[in-house]
């Protein structure tokens, strides 16, 4: 396997444009899933650093939604050192593109999508 850089711990900050999509691949998490694995494999320890709002239950669970729909591989290796990797699979791949023009998407309308948030969140007065 390949050195790659460690995944930054910042990713995914609270509010980013991943987060204000407006649709999900799979669950909640999938979508950030599918982009930490695009540089290559990860073990399930490298997937928690940016993802660590994820519990390990419900990153499991995400992962394996994510293997169920043919979007990732999980390759356990026979030396216990080497461990479990996930990995996009061709199909999951193909989801690149299209998550990264939502993306953007999501980043060229930022300010109104926090605002919308704010709107909606906010004390409705006089509502019933």
């Amino acid at each position: 396997m390949t050195h790659r850089q460690p995944l930054p711990a910042d990713l995914f900050d609270e509010l980013c444009p991943s987060s204000l999509v407006p649709f999900r691949v799979g669950d909640k998490w999938a979508a950030l899933v599918i982009r930490c694995l695009e540089d290559g494999p990860r073990r399930f320890s490298e997937l928690r650093v940016p993802l660590r709002r994820v519990t390990p239950k419900v990153l499991t669970q995400s992962l394996r939604g994510l293997e169920r729909a043919g979007l990732v591989s999980r390759t356990a290796h026979a030396d216990p050192k080497l461990g479990v990797h996930y990995a996009l699979t061709p199909l999951g791949r193909s989801m690149l593109e299209p998550l990264e023009a939502a993306y953007a998407w999501a980043a060229e309308h930022w300010d109104e999508l926090l605002d919308a948030r704010e709107r909606y969140e906010a004390p409705a007065v006089g509502r019933n």
